[in-house]
């Protein structure tokens, strides 16, 4: 198994589509990312809210500190501390689906699986095994509290304009950020300090970074005091410690933190669990952060 020498972040820029390989591997490409960015008309079936993977992951996973997919792929399997086990990336994608798109999970040995897989493969190009790439994650907002009184003035007059006075959005281009078809409580972004760094940075998309740390916080607090939908087996979540203190439901010992006002019942509960691998909790966490596929990609 090849093991990166890389020290430090890696400073990497994907490939262009325009090199995608005109043969069976770019059409499964091709079509991965067409999934990445048309998700709620490509799978219905799975992504049966109103989010497409792109909207969290700006510029189709390109975007450094959107959330980026960029070398993703060289970084799987990995320890995650929320299942508290090693998981392969099929499974994270799909915690993606049942969590952040409020759907269902897909089928692993799926063609749609398979081609989002070989997207994330491509974006991923060249980096090594297990090494981490600049901009790969979204920067870290110093604690604040958000005042949810404060954050509905300021939604009313720099949201509402695509996202509505209700937050309904106008899919497919603008998702909805609360209601039945809005991201799960067990996503990252139903937590207000992830909200609160979305939106200082990233938003509103047409003056991004324009509003404060503050107002961050208080438009963030606003969205997620809304009802959203439940993320069935979310009580199993982070087993061991370290439970991020702004985890909305409770968990292993952990206080929620500012619960939206309802949790909306899922219609598909069975659909909506990623059955989690044996946790090696007890066994201790594993020394590397990342037991990556063979080779380099």
């Amino acid at each position: 198994m090849a093991a990166s020498s890389h020290r430090g972040p890696m400073d990497y820029t994907p490939p262009s589509d325009s090199s995608i390989p005109n043969d069976q591997l770019g059409a499964s490409i091709r079509r991965g990312l067409a999934l990445v960015t048309h998700t709620t008309d490509s799978l219905p079936e799975y992504a049966t809210g109103s989010l497409q993977c792109s909207n969290c992951h700006l510029d189709a996973g390109r975007r450094r500190d959107a959330a980026a997919l960029i070398g993703v792929y060289s970084r799987f399997p990995k320890y995650m501390d929320r299942t508290g086990a090693v998981i392969p990336l099929e499974d994270r994608v799909n915690y993606c689906f049942t969590r952040s798109l409020g759907g269902n999970k897909i089928p692993t040995g799926s063609r749609e699986m398979q081609d989002i897989i070989a997207y994330l493969a491509f974006i991923s190009t060249g980096v090594p095994a297990g090494t981490h790439v600049v901009g790969e994650a979204m920067p870290k907002m110093p604690k604040m509290t958000g005042d949810t009184t404060r954050g509905a003035a300021i939604f009313a007059s720099t949201c509402v304009t695509c996202h509505g006075p209700q937050g309904q959005g106008n899919p497919p281009a603008i998702p909805a950020l609360w209601g039945a078809t809005s991201y799960s409580i067990g996503a990252s972004m139903a937590r207000e300090e992830r909200a609160a760094t979305f939106i200082r940075h990233f938003m509103p998309l047409s003056k991004p970074g324009s509003l404060s740390d503050q107002q961050a916080y208080d438009v963030a607090s606003y969205i997620n005091s809304h009802a959203r939908p439940d993320s069935p087996g979310k009580e199993r979540d982070w087993p061991g410690e370290g439970v991020p203190y702004d985890v909305p439901y409770p968990t292993h010992g952990h206080i929620a933190y500012r619960p939206p006002a309802t949790l909306l019942p899922r219609r598909n509960a069975e659909g909506a669990v990623v059955q989690q691998p044996q946790s090696i909790i007890a066994h201790g966490k594993p020394a590397g952060s990342a037991l990556s596929r063979s080779g380099t990609r």
